[in-house]
């Protein structure tokens, strides 16, 4: 475990910087250390989380206030010694609080497992997919427990020993003041970084870290009936925790991307047809995509540019529970489509059929008649 350098360091901005200089400055770095953007990097994850915890302390001004008077960002515990018999605050609030001291520090042991921190992917699927469901193979990179040493950080036969600045507590006192009441700063071991123990020989694989990353192709279960914005849960599938501590999940959110024909209205699908218009007026039959094939669709004599058709059960399931295995319907919308170019032949029956009265829109007038009532 590397000492815990300076939080204004580790930003690489001067202590007296503004707030939006220290949000700038964590951007820019984020950018570069990022362990996606240096997979080859073993130290990539380290680097990165110690970058987030410096953020997170200077960009909260209380925090850093804390952090500039007592170089933490809490408020440091004070005792007061030297009354006989007297351990300090500590152990009565220790003793009500806890059943029996923790420690001379208050602080919890520092071998406690921890578990993995989580993990997010997106991953974008078709229409298609989102109806009908299946598997996907899905690319992941994540921290895993060292095979080597078994994620105890040690080299094979080696074992972490009591760190000797902190005695194996994880923190530090520094005392302060004098005469009848001394005030004591409490702060994280810079030798072992809080945790208690130190590898003087560590694991050459995962340089005493116990982690390593790993990348490996997984094969995920789409459920029928997902949309976008909804996320899969993958348990265990995360980061590696410390300490024998428990993995993270994978949190996988989907994105169902546009598709050229239909347009997704919940569990409803739209989509157009063309239609020669003399199907449109006298009626036949019109092959509709669906988003599994074809459907033969009837068209009714008289059908006007512009008319939905319905074809049951052709939408989407619902993904919810109380919706799941009904399907949605799909909509028709017709588009009657005139020629621009027609033949001799053609112009001259179109004419008889103007002469015989069948350019008459009574239908329409009387439509423009309620309109204007």
């Amino acid at each position: 475990m590397h000492p815990q350098r300076d939080y204004y360091e580790v930003l690489g901005v001067g202590r007296n910087v503004s707030q939006d200089d220290i949000k700038r400055a964590y951007r820019r770095l984020a950018r570069e250390l990022h362990p996606d953007v240096n997979p080859s990097d073993p130290e990539a994850e380290e680097k990165f989380k110690e970058l987030t915890q410096a953020y997170e302390v200077l960009s909260d001004p209380q925090k850093r206030h804390n952090y500039d008077l007592y170089g933490t960002a809490e408020v440091p515990a004070m005792t007061f010694e030297g009354f006989p018999g007297w351990g300090g605050f500590e152990d009565i609030f220790d003793t009500f609080l806890w059943g029996a001291p923790r420690s001379r520090t208050g602080r919890r042991a520092a071998t406690a497992a921890e578990r993995g921190a989580d993990l997010r992917l997106d991953l974008e699927i078709t229409l298609e997919e989102a109806a009908f469901g299946g598997e996907r193979p899905l690319r992941i990179s994540h921290l895993v427990a060292c095979e080597k040493c078994r994620g105890t950080g040690a080299r094979a036969g080696a074992h972490p020993t009591t760190c000797p600045m902190c005695s194996g507590t994880g923190e530090v006192r520094t005392n302060r003041g004098g005469g009848f009441i001394s005030f004591t700063t409490i702060s994280q071991c810079a030798r072992c970084g809080g945790e208690g123990t130190v590898i003087a020989d560590p694991c050459p694989d995962c340089r005493g870290k116990g982690l390593e990353r790993r990348a490996e192709v997984i094969r995920i279960a789409v459920p029928a009936g997902v949309d976008t914005g909804e996320r899969l849960r993958l348990a265990g599938m995360g980061h590696a925790g410390l300490r024998g501590g428990s993995p993270g999940d994978l949190y996988v959110v989907i994105h169902v991307q546009p598709h050229e024909i239909f347009e997704r209205r919940g569990t409803e699908v739209i989509c157009e047809v063309s239609l020669p218009f003399v199907t449109a007026a006298l009626g036949g039959e019109v092959e509709a995509p669906t988003l599994n094939g074809t459907h033969t669709l009837r068209i009714p004599p008289g059908t006007q540019n512009g008319t939905t058709l319905q074809i049951r059960g052709q939408g989407l399931p619902a993904s919810s529970q109380a919706g799941r295995g009904q399907r949605g319907d799909l909509h028709v919308v017709v588009r009657v489509a005139v020629p621009t170019k027609l033949t001799d032949k053609q112009r001259k029956i179109l004419e008889e059929f103007s002469k015989a009265g069948g350019d008459t829109l009574t239908e329409e007038k009387g439509f423009f008649r309620r309109r204007r009532g």
